[in-house]
């Protein structure tokens, strides 16, 4: 009968700990970690790594020698390599970020692998945004 208090725990001290690994799993990605994640998806000779537009930019070789610019999700770990082709078109994007609540929408263009675009946010403010590829969703933004 005292392993009932036990059992009704287990399920809750569960749920705590998959609720803090899912806040651990939300914290950006810091320059060393970067670098490791880089390293471990085959890239060689990392450098230049700089946290830029909501992203780390990153100079690599890739596993078959060549020079490559990358970007990555802080949150994510995503890689968004420089040559990667988008499925949308800047109307696509334009479309996704006025429905996101983004105003005076300018500026599109697709730049190494992610696309780009200025924007006032819901705040008035103004900002340069980075785009996914394929979802058109925010994945970088910064005050312009």
């Amino acid at each position: 009968m005292k392993t009932f208090p036990i059992r009704a725990a287990a399920p809750l001290a569960l749920a705590c700990a998959l609720a803090a690994a899912a806040v651990h799993a939300q914290e950006p990605m810091t320059e060393a970690q970067v670098r490791a994640h880089l390293e471990a998806q085959g890239f060689t000779h990392v450098n230049d790594i700089e946290f830029d537009e909501g992203l780390w930019e990153a100079d690599a070789r890739s596993a078959d020698g060549n020079r490559v610019d990358l970007r990555l999700d802080p949150a994510t770990g995503e890689i968004y390599p420089e040559d990667q082709v988008s499925s949308l078109t800047a109307s696509d994007v334009e479309a996704r970020l006025s429905a996101a609540g983004y105003a005076n929408i300018h500026d599109i263009d697709f730049d190494d692998g992610t696309w780009r675009a200025e924007a006032e946010d819901a705040g008035g403010r103004d900002v340069e945004l980075r785009i996914h590829p394929h979802s058109g969703e925010v994945i970088g933004e910064k005050r312009d």
